[in-house]
């Protein structure tokens, strides 16, 4: 027996609705991705990002097969990758990707980096929107963009990309394309929600009080943080009982104070690369 997704759901400007939980496979091992989205599946989860570049896409795929869970009942997002970028390439990329997942459509579809110096960003939206009006994505959208590509591309008129995915973490809030974003009715997803363990998040005293006040654990605090910022997230781990422990964030609410001592976290703390960076 499945059962549908019953957690929270946000509206995308496309039309289309988006749970706004989700299971992440970013370094999870292609031999073990199978395994580890099935975990997540048989527990409740009914959103999955994954990319061309995760190698994972063949794993997600099977473990979707395998699930027995209606296709209408999920939401799953991949991303065109940067040497991909340029018209034919990207719908060649599409058709690949959709092939490794055993779909006849994603989701969500996304540019995965804007790779300023190749400039083949404002081209690939446009297939993106072709790949959209052919019925292999639902939905489109980027994913690391900042202000200067966002404006490009709405200056080229067309569709309005219906999420942006950025690293965004209690250090890293990147207010300013948060502010852009939702001005345009973008939606925001964040990538590395609990900063990759790349610095001592859980140790900090407003994350740690508001733990042990809703009897919860810093990670389960923080990605409530998230959720009640209105922000899509999809926290990874390879194991079970960590994937259940991040499904179980809807029966507590922080406070505001305490949304605003986690907020406070704010430091320009980048962990992964900047979007200028990677070409």
């Amino acid at each position: 027996m499945t059962t549908t997704w019953t957690g929270p759901v946000l509206s995308l400007n496309s039309g289309a609705t988006i749970p706004q939980l989700g299971f992440g496979v970013f370094k999870v091992d292609p031999a073990e991705t199978e395994r580890i989205v099935s975990d997540a599946l048989e527990l409740g989860y009914r959103h999955i990002d994954t990319a061309a570049i995760y190698g994972n896409e063949e794993g997600v795929g099977r473990a979707i097969a395998a699930s027995g869970i209606p296709r209408e009942d999920l939401f799953i997002t991949t991303k065109l990758w940067n040497d991909d970028q340029g018209t034919q390439s990207a719908h060649d990329a599409i058709d690949a990707s959709l092939e490794k997942l055993g779909l006849d459509a994603v989701d969500l579809y996304l540019i995965h980096w804007p790779t300023p110096q190749r400039d083949l960003y404002r081209e690939s939206w446009k297939a993106m929107q072709q790949i959209q009006a052919d019925g292999k994505a639902t939905s489109i959208g980027v994913s690391n963009f900042l202000v200067e590509h966002l404006e490009n591309l709405l200056a080229d008129g067309g569709t309005v990309p219906a999420v942006n995915q950025i690293e965004l973490h209690p250090a890293l809030q990147q207010r300013e394309v948060v502010e852009f974003s939702r001005a345009n009715g973008i939606q925001i997803e964040s990538w590395g929600p609990l900063g990759q363990s790349k610095y001592p998040l859980f140790d900090e005293p407003s994350v740690t009080d508001a733990a042990s006040a809703h009897d919860k654990t810093p990670a389960q605090v923080v990605l409530r943080w998230h959720l009640q910022n209105g922000i899509i997230v999809f926290p990874k781990s390879n194991s079970r009982a960590r994937i259940a422990e991040n499904l179980d964030l809807f029966d507590f609410e922080l406070t505001d104070a305490e949304m605003a001592a986690i907020t406070a976290l704010e430091r320009d703390g980048r962990v992964g690369s900047h979007p200028n960076d990677v070409n």
